[in-house]
Parts: structure tokens; sequence; C-alpha cells
């Protein structure tokens, strides 16, 4: 994620703009929306510690910097974790080119649940790990372990695999788990544009679809979802492309009990893996992204871009309200 003040700044100022300058196209937001959530179906129950191994089996392989061998051996875990749970998996990958030149192997990993469906949601996640703690208080040298900021996500998306492909009622529509590549080695203090060496990944992906034509109904992306007492105010970007399905997410979460987490205020604009997919793959997508509120000297989680960003960190409850809230989401759908 490109985290710059600066940016996030201009960002809100824009969308400030876009607000008062433009219309939604509510035909496409009422397309792209999900059920109404006056009464919830019957879904079945996400469980946040197995969410937590499957964090903890990420973090155990060490920093997932890519050229590294770490890298390699949790992009080839996620590929067997997928498969075991009969998604068809599709593996994307190309060299990415870094801010400084140098060249980086990715892979974008791609597990689809009902490939034959014609209506298709998308879930991601980044699954690589800050390549430089360069927020940590005492020692900024050396990869952090990326707990909540990366596998977090996807160990939440992994869980809720799992959990649809052992139900005895599944979703109707198709869902496509994407775990993005090359999304957190960037460097805002170098900027040259609103990426700056972040969303790789997403930007190869959004360019270049591991299926020709695709297109989804809408996507979410998840973002360190997995801290204790963690909050997820709407994020403007997700506001600006698709704010119907924005409110339908907040409004499912608060029907089950989780208002505490999907907070019902208007957060910063940040520049996620979301914004290649709206912006440039032309689908709807929000971010539900950990971001602190009222809070000026700290946007994001307390252990973001630390060393500090490891299992200690992170808590099954939170991962529970995410995964279920996703899950809920996904059979409300028709």
């Amino acid at each position: 994620m490109f985290k710059s003040t600066k940016w996030v700044v201009a960002a809100m100022a824009s969308i400030t703009l876009w607000n008062c300058g433009t219309s939604t196209d509510s035909s496409t937001s009422e397309q792209t929306t999900a059920s109404s959530t006056s009464s919830l179906v019957k879904a079945p129950a996400f469980n946040g510690d197995s969410a937590y191994k499957y964090i903890d089996n990420q973090v155990k392989f060490g920093p997932r910097v890519p050229n590294s061998s770490a890298h390699v051996k949790c992009g080839d875990y996620l590929v067997a974790e997928l498969k075991r749970l009969g998604c068809t998996v599709t593996e994307q990958k190309f060299t990415a080119t870094h801010y400084d030149g140098s060249k980086l192997n990715a892979r974008n990993i791609i597990g689809s649940i009902n490939p034959q469906a014609t209506k298709r949601i998308l879930l991601a996640s980044h699954w690589d790990s800050r390549p430089v703690a360069d927020e940590d208080p005492t020692n900024k040298k050396g990869a952090i372990d990326g707990a909540n900021d990366g596998a977090s996500g996807v160990g939440v998306l992994i869980e809720l695999a799992r959990v649809i492909q052992q139900a005895a009622q599944k979703p109707s529509v198709g869902v496509d788990i994407m775990f993005f590549d090359v999304e957190d080695g960037g460097n805002a203090a170098v900027a040259k544009d609103k990426f700056t060496g972040f969303c790789l990944g997403s930007q190869y992906w959004a360019a270049n679809k591991h299926v020709p034509n695709y297109t989804a109904y809408y996507g979410v992306l998840l973002d360190m979802v997995g801290a204790k007492g963690a909050t997820f105010p709407k994020e403007a970007f997700s506001n600006q492309y698709a704010g119907e399905i924005t409110r339908t997410i907040w409004n499912i979460a608060g029907q089950l009990g989780y208002s505490s987490y999907f907070i019902q205020e208007d957060g910063a604009a940040i520049t996620d893996d979301h914004l290649p997919v709206n912006e440039t793959a032309k689908i709807p997508m929000v971010d539900i992204i950990h971001l602190q509120m009222n809070n000026p000297t700290k946007t994001f989680f307390d252990a973001w871009h630390t060393h500090t960003d490891d299992m200690r960190n992170i808590d099954p409850t939170t991962l529970k309200a995410v995964g279920q809230t996703l899950v809920q989401v996904l059979y409300q759908e028709q």
C-alpha cells in the first residue's frame, strides 16, 4: 500500500470533488450490490482459530519477500492448500520491476470455487510481506513477519474456502480467491506516481487477467484484518467506486453483531490493491482495511511495518468477525 499522508490528503480532496461534481452510476450499483440485508439466510460458521493457524503457517516460513526461498516455499504452500480444499488453481507468474529497477520473481495465485458459475465474486489479499521495517522505532533493518499486514487476509480467505467447500449448502455464485504478490515493497519517499512500487501484483493482474475477459460482479480486498480490537471504517476509494457494496457489507456485519469492528464511519483513501481492480479492471472492489480513527500520528495498526507485526498481534475474534461477515455476504447472493 502507498500510505503517504500527502497522498491520502490529496486523494480525499479529489473524492470530495468527485462527490460534489458527479453522481454515482445507480444502475451499476444496483446490479453489483449483494442481496438485501433485511433478513439473513443461513450460512455456515467461520472458524477464527482455524484462520489463525493458516496465518501462523505462513509466518513460520519467514518473511515472504520476493526472490527469497521463504517466498517460494510459502507460495507453494498456498497453491497446495487451495488445491487440497478443492479449488481450481491458477498461478500467474511474472517478472515485476521494483521501483529501484531490480527484477522480482512474482506470482499471483488464484483459487476458483464453482468455476462454471457466470456470476462471480472476487476476494483478494496480498501474500508477500514488507522487505524492510521502516516504521520500527528501534530497528529499521531487515524484513518483517507481516502476520497482520499480508498473512491475516490470506488466512481468512483460506479458511473461507475450507468453510464453503465443506458446507452441505454452497453459495450459488462462483468465488475467485486472489492472492496478489509484490504489494508491499514500495517506497513512498521516492514517489513518482500514486503506486511508487506498491501494488505490483494487482496492477499486473488488472492489465493481464488470468482468464480472458474475466469479470466479477464485485470484489472485496482484505488488508490487515487480524489485530485485536481492529476498526474497519469505510475506506474512501471503496465509497467512491463501490459505495453500495460497501454499505451492504457493513450493514451485514452490523446484523451479525460486528459493528464494533465494521464501524459506520468514513475512513481515509488508501492506495491499495483494490485501486487497479477498480480503475483498470473496472470491477468495483471494496477494501476492508484496519484504519485508526481520530489518531493524527497513526493511520494503521500500531505494529504496522515494524518487527512486532507478528503472531502476538493476531486475534481469532477479529478473524471471526471478518470471515463470518464475508461468508454471510456470499450466501446472501442469489
